[in-house]
């Protein structure tokens, strides 16, 4: 099988975790016999540096025209003073739109060799943490209206938060296809005792769950939620909430499995074509050090195996390689402990792509 993918490598640590993810893709395509062929699409600083804005027409027309796309990381204190609407991330969320990207999906898991590196008190990580957070990505708050102006003698700002019944109700389904799958329980995180969308939100998940009778629905209020995941996170199987609550969330659910590094997210829409990336920003202080870990990128890779090319076997290939190499005592700097080899970012790759 042949698949072009487009490649956004990004900024600071974003190129090196990319050639890494890219080297285990070659290994797949060797073992399986396909070919990936790649097309470099600039995004992020790095491209406000040599054009001008963070995501040129070129590099969209290129993502448009893949069968999927691949990301680093994006953004820098380096263009910290640019105007927000051409900051690194504002390519990021144009991407987003004109790939109709309407859902993020977030797995939260454990590997069960870093439970040392997991924050929570031993007896909380020994339950499991094995869960995943569908969140709705080109609504709500950051694609609402934003001013600022000056009002009484001093400056008002303001964000528009705002939801139509059809943009829930699609996320909605993603995540209750996805629990049939797994444990069959979604919890529908909102505010709806304060904010009008979250009380549209929560009619709307309601009406959905009666087409999904054998999948248990639980509503709750995003504080709690925030609570809840560190104080018992094995009661959670699919997470479905809107797209502010849902990016804080789920970088809350990546810091309790031991690392940020480890976590993938695939952003889908109507189709197979995917935004697949690392949940983790792009780290300027190590970039170009060889300490980042790819392993959040690679297993982004295998995302994108199984979910836009419909490739398990390779995906699983992918995935068992990760698990043998942790298994192994191989480990970078954000997942070392005791008795460990740390590695780098070369050399966990090679590692990993070793065992492919």
């Amino acid at each position: 099988m042949n698949k072009n993918i487009a490649i956004i490598k990004g900024d600071g640590i974003g190129p090196e975790i990319v050639n890494e993810a890219m080297g285990v893709l070659d290994a797949v395509a060797a073992r399986f016999g396909h070919t990936f062929t790649y097309t470099d699409a600039p995004m992020g600083g790095n491209a406000i540096d040599a054009f001008g804005v963070p995501l040129p027409d070129s590099s969209l027309e290129t993502c448009l025209a893949s069968d999927s796309v691949l990301l680093g990381a994006v953004g820098g204190p380096k263009w910290d003073s640019q105007p927000s609407v051409n900051r690194p991330e504002r390519g990021l969320l144009k991407l987003r739109g004109a790939m109709k990207l309407y859902s993020n999906v977030r797995p939260a898991r454990m590997f069960s060799d870093l439970s040392a590196a997991c924050p929570l008190r031993p007896d909380i990580a020994a339950r499991g943490i094995d869960f995943v957070v569908v969140r709705e990505l080109i609504g709500g708050v950051y694609f609402g209206e934003h001013s600022t102006e000056e009002a009484d003698g001093e400056q008002k700002a303001t964000d528009i938060m705002s939801y139509t019944e059809h943009e829930i109700r699609r996320v909605a389904h993603v995540a209750f296809q996805m629990a049939q799958k797994r444990r069959k329980r979604v919890t529908s995180i909102d505010k709806a005792n304060v904010l009008d969308t979250s009380r549209l939100w929560r009619r709307v998940v309601t009406e959905v769950a009666k087409v999904y009778p054998d999948v248990e629905l639980l509503h709750m209020y995003v504080d709690n939620a925030a609570m809840q995941i560190v104080r018992d996170p094995s009661q959670f199987d699919v997470i479905v909430t809107e797209n502010l609550f849902g990016d804080i969330l789920s970088d809350e659910a990546s810091q309790i499995t031991g690392s940020i590094g480890m976590i993938p997210s695939s952003s889908m829409g109507e189709g197979t074509r995917g935004l697949y990336e690392p949940i983790h920003g792009s780290a300027p202080d190590i970039a170009g050090q060889d300490k980042a870990n790819p392993i959040g990128t690679i297993l982004a890779a295998a995302m994108m195996l199984r979910y836009s090319f419909d490739m398990a076997a390779e995906a699983d290939a992918i995935e068992a390689a990760v698990d043998e190499t942790l298994k192994a005592g191989i480990r970078c700097g954000d997942i070392w402990q005791e008795g460990c080899a740390l590695v780098g970012c070369r050399e966990m790759g090679r590692q990993i792509r070793s065992r492919i």
